[in-house]
C-alpha cells in the first residue's frame, strides 16, 4: 500500500518546488533508489499538470565504475549526449539515495577531478542556470543510521522537514534578503572562528522548498577577494566520498592560504584542484526548524538550524563575485550554545547570537515561527 507522504511530497515538488506547467518536459534523475512509488508519483503529478516526463535510474556502485577508469575523452562525450538531452528540458528533479555515502571514496583523485571537470560540471551549469530545478534526499536505512535514528523515526522526520509549509518560510525570509542586500560588511565570530568579508553588491537568494528539499538558507556570496580571517568548522563533511572532520580554513585577502583537518593533505589536493577552489563561492545562513544537527547529507546540513556555510569553489550566477571552480564544497558551522555558540555581524550590528535572530524584523525566522 502506497504511504501518503509520498504523493504529497511529489505534488509539493512538481506543483511548488519547479511549478511545472502545461507543454513542460521535466527529467526525472532517481539516484540509487529502490523505491519504484515514489518515481510512479512523480509521473502521475506530471501527467496531471499537463508535463511531459522522462526518467533515468543510475546506481551508485555502477557510476563509480564508471569513475575509475573513464577518460577526459570518454566523460567529455558522455557528457555531450547527456547535455543535449538536458538542453531540451524545462526542468530537472533529483532524487539521490544509497546504501553507502562513501561509495566513491577510492576513486583516484586525478580520476575524480576528471569526472567532475569533464562530465558533471557541463551538465550542472546547464541545469543551474537554464532550468527550473530541484535536488534532494530519499530515506534509507543507511542515512537513518547516520542521523542516529531508527528507519522509521527518521522516515517520520524527513517527511516532518520535506513536506514543511515552504511558503510560510519564503515570506519569512524577505526581511533577511532585504538586510543582505544592503549589507557590506560581516563578520562570523565562533569558537576558533573570527573572520570578515564584504557582500555588497553581490545579491541575496532565499532557498524556500524551489531548489533543494529539505530547504531553508538565504545564500549570497563574499566579494572575491575581502575574506580575511580563519573559521572553524564544527560538523563532519563529505566530499566525493571521502569524509572529512575538525576542517580549519585562513583567509588572506580571498584566498585559502592554510587549511587543516583530519586529513589535511586530501583537503588541500582537493582546494589545489584549480585555483577558484581556494576562494569561497557562496555564504549562506540556515534557518529549517526541523534540522538540528549533523548527518553527513549536506542537502540536510546546509539548512541546520543556526548554522551557517561558507563555501570553497563555484559561485552561483544567481549571487555571483566571479569565481569559478569545478570544486563547490560547502562547509558547515553551527552557532547554537550545544555548538559552542557565535555571532553574526552584518555592519557591525548584531543580528544572530548563538543560532537565534535578534533583530525585530528577523525573529519570524526563529524555529517556532516557522514550525
Amino acid at each position: 500500500m502506497r504511504d501518503p507522504r509520498l504523493q504529497t511530497f511529489a505534488r509539493n515538488i512538481i506543483r511548488y518546488s519547479v511549478s511545472l506547467q502545461p507543454g513542460e518536459s521535466i527529467l526525472i534523475e532517481m539516484i540509487g533508489v529502490k523505491d519504484p512509488e515514489l518515481a510512479k508519483c512523480f509521473i502521475e503529478e506530471v501527467y496531471a499538470v499537463g508535463g511531459k516526463p522522462f526518467i533515468e535510474m543510475r546506481d551508485p556502485m555502477v557510476m563509480r565504475s564508471l569513475q575509475m577508469k573513464g577518460t577526459q575523452e570518454q566523460f567529455s562525450e558522455w557528457a555531450d549526449f547527456e547535455l543535449a538531452r538536458m538542453k531540451k528540458m524545462d526542468a530537472y528533479v533529483a532524487v539521490r539515495s544509497g546504501d553507502n555515502i562513501t561509495e566513491s571514496s577510492d576513486v583516484p583523485d586525478e580520476q575524480m577531478r576528471l569526472y567532475l571537470k569533464y562530465f558533471q560540471r557541463p551538465l550542472f551549469d546547464e541545469r543551474i542556470n537554464n532550468t527550473k530545478w530541484c535536488v534532494m534526499r530519499y530515506p534509507n536505512p543507511s542515512m537513518a543510521q547516520l542521523a542516529g535514528k531508527s528507519t522509521e523515526e527518521f522516515e517520520n522526520f524527513y517527511f516532518d522537514v520535506c513536506n514543511l509549509d515552504y511558503s510560510k518560510m519564503a515570506t519569512a525570509m524577505e526581511s533577511l534578503v532585504e538586510l543582505m542586500k544592503r549589507t557590506d560588511k560581516v563578520r562570523l565570530v565562533a569558537k576558533g572562528t573570527d573572520i570578515s568579508f564584504s557582500i555588497k553588491n553581490i545579491g541575496a537568494v532565499p532557498c524556500s522548498g524551489l531548489r533543494n528539499i529539505p530547504d531553508g538558507e538565504v545564500y549570497t556570496a563574499p566579494v572575491k577577494d575581502s575574506v580575511n580571517g580563519v573559521i572553524s568548522y564544527n560538523t563532519p563533511t563529505i566530499y566525493s566520498g571521502t569524509s572529512f572532520e575538525n576542517i580549519v580554513l585562513r583567509f588572506e585577502n580571498g584566498r585559502i592560504v592554510e587549511a587543516t583537518s583530519n586529513d589535511t593533505k586530501k583537503l588541500n589536493d582537493i582546494l589545489d584542484t584549480d585555483d577558484g577552489a581556494r576562494y569561497i563561492g557562496e555564504f549562506a545562513i540556515g534557518v529549517n526548524p526541523y534540522i538540528q544537527h549533523p548527518m553527513k547529507d549536506i542537502l540536510f546540513d546546509e539548512k541546520i538550524d543556526g548554522s551557517i556555510h561558507f563555501t570553497p569553489g563555484q559561485a552561483y550566477e544567481t549571487a555571483d563575485n566571479t569565481n569559478r571552480s569545478s570544486v563547490h564544497w560547502d562547509m558547515v558551522l553551527i552557532q547554537r550554545p550545544e555548538y559552542g555558540g557565535g555571532e553574526i555581524y552584518f555592519d557591525d550590528v548584531l543580528i544572530r547570537k548563538d543560532g537565534r535572530f535578534v533583530l525585530p524584523e528577523l525573529e519570524k525566522l526563529n524555529p517556532e515561527n516557522l514550525m
